[in-house]
């Protein structure tokens, strides 16, 4: 590989307007009664998703979907590119009209050796402004891997040892799946593609998006909260989710201000944790 440490403080800077459309489209897909987005109304938790979205020429896709390696993030020579976790801070909110600027640093890069083979850790922090100055900080974690081996042991499942005050179960169909990966540009293909998902990639469905699912902890939790936004929410994925079977959304309050969430795949095991402040 070369020397990948070399992308650590390297920055890049988008600017975007929060229109109303990707937040109307945000609404239908989780099924949400507000209707059309108006002028002036604000982004739900992790909504700053849907902008600033890479926008890469079909001629630069590669063969999973995802655009091909080298820009701005380092190019890591190993197939498997994931979503692992982040933590975001919510100073004030975006608006339906706002003018919006993401200042993007690379700031760390990491090498490991696991028990699949060699691992890659990225961690991207986004800064975006709006008409009031700062708005949200999200530091991203990415992972990159090589595909276990066939003889390879599933990762350890865990389970929560506390009740759930909070419950909601949830079914991801290919619909829910090709909704989000429209909203945000998501060309990769084991979330949509299932002959890709299942014969190239080995997986035994569609795979939930984990960006999705930190979404609908976000929501999940926003609406325990009375009212009240959030100012930081933290995410681990922990393993993958499929569209072939249920899952579900489960939560409880710790002190004042702060909850714990989780959600369970189909056997039991945590799919993803996080942390809710408001």
């Amino acid at each position: 590989m070369p020397r990948l440490q070399d992308w650590i403080g390297r920055q890049e800077t988008t600017d975007d307007c929060i229109t109303a459309a990707p937040l109307t489209g945000w609404r239908a897909t989780l099924d949400k009664s507000d209707g059309p987005a108006q002028p002036g109304d604000a982004l739900p938790p992790l909504a700053h998703w849907l902008y600033f979205l890479p926008q890469a020429r079909a001629s630069d896709i590669g063969p999973d979907g995802h655009a091909r390696r080298g820009g701005f993030l380092p190019p890591v020579d190993l197939p498997r590119r994931m979503w692992a976790g982040g933590r975001v801070r919510f100073h004030q909110p975006l608006r339906v009209g706002d003018a919006v600027r993401r200042v993007s640093t690379i700031k760390d890069v990491r090498e490991k050796t696991g028990r699949s083979g060699a691992l890659v850790f990225v961690v991207v922090e986004h800064r975006i402004d709006g008409p009031g100055g700062l708005a949200v900080v999200e530091e991203h974690d990415i992972v990159y891997r090589d595909p276990p081996a066939a003889d390879a042991p599933p990762p350890s499942p865990r389970v929560v040892d506390k009740p759930a005050v909070w419950h909601e179960p949830m079914c991801a169909d290919p619909v829910l799946l090709f909704r989000y990966s429209a909203l945000t540009f998501n060309g990769h293909r084991i979330h949509y593609d299932r002959t890709y998902a299942v014969e190239e990639e080995g997986y035994p469905g569609l795979v939930v998006h984990g960006p999705l699912i930190a979404t609908l902890l976000a929501d999940f939790a926003a609406r325990h909260t009375g009212g009240r936004p959030l100012t930081r929410f933290d995410y681990r994925v922990e393993r993958p989710i499929f569209d072939v079977d249920p899952f579900s959304l489960n939560g409880a309050p710790v002190g004042d201000g702060t909850a714990e969430l989780w959600s369970l795949d189909h056997s039991g095991a945590v799919s993803m944790s996080a942390e809710a402040e408001w």
